[in-house]
């Protein structure tokens, strides 16, 4: 458990901070999308509501993720996971492609079914690093909130104009993947008894998944060509 307001706990907060606008600004752009199939005098109602419940399903997934991530050997399941899911970061252009209906109630299950598919990496993320905090996974969802709401729009146009963002956010995904995996309980002791090797592996996968993402785009680029 982190020392409350101690350095861990501050850059835990700061992964957190970076995981959210890194993965839950994809979100916000689902809500946006469903809410303008709905007639304009419900298209607030629509972002209210549909974030409201999006929250809601979020915050149970995540608190059941930080207390599944206590049993034996799903920490490195988890890291393992989330080291996918920084290198997909690098290298998918992500679609916002779902039909919604036009009508209120149609907006909102959009919204409720496209944020448990598309949030399971958030949940994942957000989990991992709070280290066992519930009060991280608290502030980080209270953080994601006006992320979800009021942040699409900026979030994607500041990924656009700055794309190191994105390779920021796929970095400490991928330093929270090493670290779950580094924290697993039967592996905690040995990587703890040499510190060289845990930063070494950590080092390796941060910059292994950089370098690997960087490639494959390469690749991806030139077959386009």
């Amino acid at each position: 458990m982190l020392e409350l307001f101690g350095p861990e706990f501050w850059s835990a907060l700061l992964a957190i901070i970076l995981i959210d606008l890194v993965l839950a600004g994809d979100n916000a752009i689902v809500i946006g999308m469903a809410a303008r199939k709905v007639p304009q005098h419900q298209q607030k109602k629509v972002i209210f509501w549909g974030t409201f419940g999006a929250i809601f399903i979020r915050a149970i997934a995540t608190l059941l993720a930080v207390w599944l991530l206590k049993i034996p050997g799903l920490m490195l399941v988890g890291g393992l996971a989330l080291m996918f899911i920084a290198y997909k970061l690098l290298v998918e252009e992500e679609g916002h492609q779902l039909e919604s209906g036009n009508t209120f109630m149609s907006a909102i299950k959009t919204i409720l079914i496209a944020d448990a598919l598309m949030g399971l990496d958030n949940v994942l993320a957000v989990a991992g690093a709070s280290h066992g905090s519930f009060l991280l996974v608290v502030i980080g969802l209270i953080i994601s909130i006006p992320i979800m709401v009021w942040g699409s729009s900026i979030i994607v146009k500041l990924i656009d104009r700055y794309p190191i963002i994105i390779k920021i956010g796929a970095g400490v995904i991928a330093l929270t993947a090493a670290k779950m995996v580094t924290g697993e309980k039967f592996l905690k002791g040995y990587f703890e008894d040499n510190p060289l090797l845990k930063w070494g592996f950590v080092a390796v996968i941060v910059v292994g998944i950089l370098i690997l993402g960087e490639i494959k785009k390469r690749v991806n680029y030139k077959a386009e060509l």
